[in-house]
């Protein structure tokens, strides 16, 4: 089979399924030949697409490229801040999940790869370590505790579960019994240059600030009560907190695929 013809399967795999993981045998190839992924490039470009592809996500997907969104939407739809048909405390709780969980996973696997710099400049013959995949390192949201931190902010326990189930359905998360683990989306469709800043530096900055100084002038209890719910680790539930707060009403924070800053998928 040629190269054009292996490239012209994958894309049709791509388009049914709508990702891929890296590990698949043909992706897997066109990683590391440059021709096949050329190839792959030009066959979905020809009908309006383009790979969307990171070394910390697990899997390859694609997304419109921005010449053909104006042909595919329509006014109302490139107005839109997603064409996932997700309402605005479920855009909202997307926001909350993705800081939750690709934000730590992508400082571990930056930990790692440097712990693996430092490793290899004391051994004379070190090997290269690939970067940690995103499924070794990536944290799991309890349930119980999101509904317990803010589930008020986003609808309470009915508003929550049906936006978690369109979260599941369009690939952004999955679940496992009580947990709430990353989808092959999460950290493919949300342009993590664009989304970071934005909450590092802006949103979430903001209101840890005034928690922190909050929680300075606190009068100690000599007898704390025990939490009915397990809660979210310190780090997620201030971060939880804050993005509720944050996004309440305000949905329109950009989530996009690639370089291009958009999210029509």
């Amino acid at each position: 089979m040629s190269t054009l013809d292996e490239a012209a399967l994958l894309a049709a795999q791509l388009l049914s399924k709508r990702w891929l993981p890296r590990q698949h045998p043909g992706i897997k190839r066109a990683l590391i030949d440059a021709d096949m992924w050329q190839s792959l490039e030009q066959r979905l470009a020809a009908v309006g697409l383009r790979l969307v592809d990171n070394i910390h996500a697990d899997h390859v997907s694609v997304a419109l490229l921005r010449s053909a969104e104006s042909a595919v939407f329509d006014e109302s739809g490139m107005h839109s801040h997603n064409n996932f048909d997700l309402p605005r405390d479920g855009v909202s709780l997307l926001v909350v999940l993705w800081a939750l969980i690709v934000l730590p996973k992508r400082e571990r696997q930056a930990a790692r790869d440097q712990d693996a710099s430092n490793n290899e400049q004391s051994e004379m013959f070190a090997a290269q370590r690939p970067l940690p995949k995103a499924s070794d390192v990536s944290p799991v949201v309890s349930y119980k505790a999101l509904l317990a931190d803010f589930g008020p902010q986003l609808g309470k326990k009915t508003r929550l579960d049906t936006n978690l189930k369109r979260l599941e359905n369009t690939g952004f998360i999955v679940r496992r019994g009580d947990d709430i683990a990353e989808g092959p989306l999460l950290d493919l469709l949300l342009d993590y240059d664009v989304m970071a800043p934005r909450i590092l530096d802006g949103t979430l900055a903001d209101v840890l600030s005034r928690s922190k100084m909050a929680e300075l002038h606190k009068p100690q209890s000599s007898a704390p009560e025990e939490p009915a719910l397990a809660p979210l680790a310190p780090q997620q539930s201030d971060a939880a907190e804050a993005l509720a707060q944050a996004t309440e009403g305000r949905a329109s924070l950009p989530y996009t695929a690639g370089p291009e800053p958009d999210t029509k998928a």
